[in-house]
Order: C-alpha cells, then structure tokens, then sequence
C-alpha cells in the first residue's frame, strides 16, 4: 500500500484482485484492528460495488470478561448492517494456550468459508513484524521466516490479510477520527504469552532506538517470502526428477524415487521433502531431520521408518513411501465372502472382486500370519514370504495383502501377476486398496 494514499483507497486497490469473490467474511474479534477493517468495508461498500459483506465472532471461552464480547459484535454489526456468525469453540489443553486457541479459532474459519469465499483478517504491519521477530527467536527457517503470506488457501477459499502494509497507529487514528469503540483483551498485558512480551517490552525498546523497525522488519518478511518462493520453485524442478512412476502406484500412495533424490546435496532433499510432505504433515525442525538420514542411508534390505506428527515415510524398493491414517491401522481377519459375484469390502483396506470364472467355494479372505505356503503349477509349494520378495512388495504392505483362501488352501494372493488366480480356470482376484 501507498503511505501517501488515504486508508479506504489503498485497502480498495489491496483487495482489487479479490472483488469476484462470492463472499468477504471479516473475522471481527471486537478489538482495534478488525474494527477498524469492518468499518472501512462497509464505508466502501457505500459507493462501491462490493461481494457481500458478512462477520463471524469466535468465542474461546478462555477468560470471563470475553464472554460480553459476542453482544458487543453483535451491537456493532447491527448497527452497520452486517450479518453476524458467532461460533463457540472448544480450546483443547495443553501446553501453548496460544496455539490451541489459533487452532480451534482458524478450524471455525475453515467450517465458514465456503466455495469462491474470502475470509479478511486485520493483521497490520506491526503483527508481521512481531511475527518475524518471533519466529527467529525459535530458530525459524525461512518458510517460517515469511511471516504471514497475504494470502493463502483456506477452506474452500482463501485467507486474506489486507491490511500487512498497515501500521498499528495508522489504524488507531483512523478509529479515534471516526469515533468507533471496540474491546480490549485483558490478556494482551499478560507478559507470560511470547508475543505480549514482544509487543509490550521488545518493541517499544526497538523503535525508540529505531522508529522504522516495524517497517523494516516486515520488509525482511517480504524478502524472506520472495526467497521462499524461489526454494518452491527449486522444490518443483527437483519434484520432477523424484515423483516418477513406480510399480506400486496402484496402491494409492504419494512416493518419490530414493536414487535421484539421494543425488541432490542435502540441502535440497530437505527443500523438495519440506515442500512434498507440507500438505500432509507438521514438518520437524532443523534439530529433527536426523530421521531422514538413517532412512535415506540404511542399508537396501533394511525397512527403515521416519516418524512424523500426522503419519510416516518408509522405504521400500528403492522408493520412499507416504503411509498415514488407515495405512498404519492394523487390518484384521478372516472375512468370510458370502457372495463372491459381488465385491467384499474390507475393513479399513478398500475391497475386493473376483474377475473371470469364480472358484467353487466357501471363500474368506486373510491376511498374512507367517508360514503361508502356496501351491503354484509347476513350481510346487512355494513360500509366501519368498513369493512376496520376487514381487517387490513393499515390507509395510505385506500384512495387509488381502489373501484368497478356500478352507486352509491359499488360491490366490491379490492383484500380484502370477500369483493373482487361475491362468487355466480364466479367473483373477482384484484389490482395490
């Protein structure tokens, strides 16, 4: 935004991108800042052709004083004639109330925004400085480093933060001239949050000494957010060297190929890693990658693991594996299939179908124990274990490998050629994982 441009033009030419959206919702906590947003929407929206305006209140019902706030929003919208949400959420313990809270706050944010949506918060300059400042006391990288992106996904749309070139005064002349009353949270003076103490002791100390810290600061933040774009890019060129077919794809897991990715320099693999895996899992910091590397360096016949918060990498076959959700639940059997024209569904592990002429029954599928053996024409009674390594399957998938039985005869392991069915009875066991 243009400093020399008056607040309601410059917020107007910083949505311009965004005026086909089918909604702007304002995240209105009743503090100063969303306010302040609130109001410059609705004096635009008098002479301008605007989305539909609406606000949606989050009550964390953390502190007693907080639970006048909803009317006050209430009041407020009514008053400018916006529709109100308000949603309680439920902040779950534990150790960074901060944290929960963000987190219960921005899963109602989710819930709310719907397809083409916009939703508006009303961080300024000042938070993305804090933000920064924050992030590198922990040792943040430069994803981290960003600060906050002005806009991103979210939900069925997306986030917008309008008002990042936008100081904290900027905004309370705005409400001191146009009169406008709003909350003040008890808790922003309590210095044993991180970010209070930055805001109420760090920075007053800093721009006495530097009265454009904020300004610069969040200018670093914007350098730090164009690197990163770079390293997305990089992430995207070596992406395509790594993501290539593999013989288990079928399976309908996310894997990369180990050998060219182990050829890039570590700093690399860690970049096309961090940007593969961001949108399924909270990634480690730099002190946790140690996982990576006893994984990357095993030896080929070692089934290494690398645990991470929402799931975990294995390898395989020369390839590394995503498994998350239903993949690391253990599977249980026998299921018997009363109907075998029709497919059996399998508990937490897809379904299968029996193609071609069907077997003479009673048929049950099973899963693996140890000491299965299979009767193959012309090769005689062979191990399972052996029958899976010629086949390459990987070591997690075994115990999951649905398993054709009629009584105590194993007739056919699913969709492995060779082992699949009856090549002179015309029939062929399917799973659909």
């Amino acid at each position: 935004m243009n400093p020399g441009v008056d607040l309601p033009t410059r917020l107007l030419a910083e949505l311009a991108p965004w005026r086909d959206a089918a909604n702007w919702r304002i995240a209105f906590s009743g503090g100063l800042d969303s306010t302040v947003l609130l109001h410059l929407l609705v004096s635009l929206a008098k002479n301008q052709t605007l989305p539909a305006l609406s606000a949606i209140h989050v009550h964390h019902g953390l502190q007693a004083v907080a639970d006048a706030w909803p009317d006050h929003c209430q009041r407020v919208c009514e008053a400018l004639g916006v529709p109100l949400q308000v949603v309680s959420v439920r902040v779950r313990p534990g150790a960074s109330v901060e944290r929960a809270a963000r987190d219960a706050r921005y899963g109602a944010f989710i819930a709310a925004t719907h397809d083409n949506d916009a939703l508006l918060t009303a961080q300024h300059r000042d938070d993305q400085a804090e933000t920064l400042l924050f992030r590198l006391l922990r040792g943040a990288g430069v994803r981290g480093l960003s600060a906050m992106p002005r806009q991103r996904p979210l939900g069925q749309g997306h986030l917008l933060r309008p008002l990042l070139d936008v100081s904290r005064a900027e905004l309370q002349t705005y409400a001191a001239q146009q009169g406008l009353k709003w909350v003040e949270d008890p808790s922003n003076d309590d210095h044993r949050y991180a970010r209070n103490y930055l805001r109420q002791r760090v920075f007053p100390a800093l721009t006495e000494q530097w009265p454009q810290a904020s300004m610069t600061l969040a200018r670093s933040a914007a350098h730090l957010s164009e690197a990163q774009g770079l390293l997305d890019d990089l992430a995207q060129i070596d992406l395509g060297r790594v993501l290539t077919p593999g013989a288990f794809d079928w399976l309908g897991l996310r894997s990369l190929e180990l050998a060219p990715l182990q050829a890039l320099s570590p700093a690399r693999q860690r970049n096309v890693l961090s940007h593969w895996l961001a949108s399924v899992t909270r990634l480690p910091d730099s002190d946790h990658w140690a996982g990576w590397d006893s994984l990357r360096d095993a030896k080929e016949d070692a089934h290494p693991v690398w645990r991470l918060a929402d799931g975990e990498l294995h390898r395989s076959g020369g390839r590394i594996f995503w498994l998350s959700d239903r993949w690391l639940r253990a599977v249980a059997g026998p299921i018997q299939w009363p109907r075998i024209d029709s497919p059996l569904s399998l508990p937490g592990n897809g379904r299968v179908m029996l193609r071609g002429a069907i077997p003479a029954g009673p048929l049950c599928i099973r899963y693996r124990q140890g000491g299965e053996v299979m009767q193959l024409p012309g090769r005689g009674h062979r191990d399972l274990k052996r029958l899976f390594n010629e086949s390459g399957v990987p070591a997690f998938a075994r115990g999951r490998w649905p398993l054709l039985y009629r009584g105590e005869q194993l007739l056919a392991v699913a969709s492995l050629a060779g082992l699949d069915g009856s090549a002179d009875r015309g029939w062929q066991l399917i799973w659909q994982p």
